[in-house]
């Protein structure tokens, strides 16, 4: 038999994500509130988010230059 492994997703802090996009952590924030990004909520309701979901928006946000 085959075994699959799959790896955890990873998850960002809004801060992170704001590093990525060059933005105050709060804007991550609105931009989750108004459904641009979509997070994750962990037990101390701190928000996260999916990184292959950013990598898209980042790569959605660099062909509209």
């Amino acid at each position: 038999m085959t075994e699959t492994v799959h790896e955890p997703e990873k998850l960002l802090t809004p801060s992170e994500v704001a590093a990525i996009f060059r933005v105050d952590p709060k804007t991550v924030t609105r931009w989750a509130k108004v459904g641009k990004l979509s997070s994750i909520r962990t037990l101390g309701g701190h928000r996260r988010f999916r990184e292959a979901e950013v990598q898209a928006l980042l790569a959605a946000a660099q062909e509209g230059r």
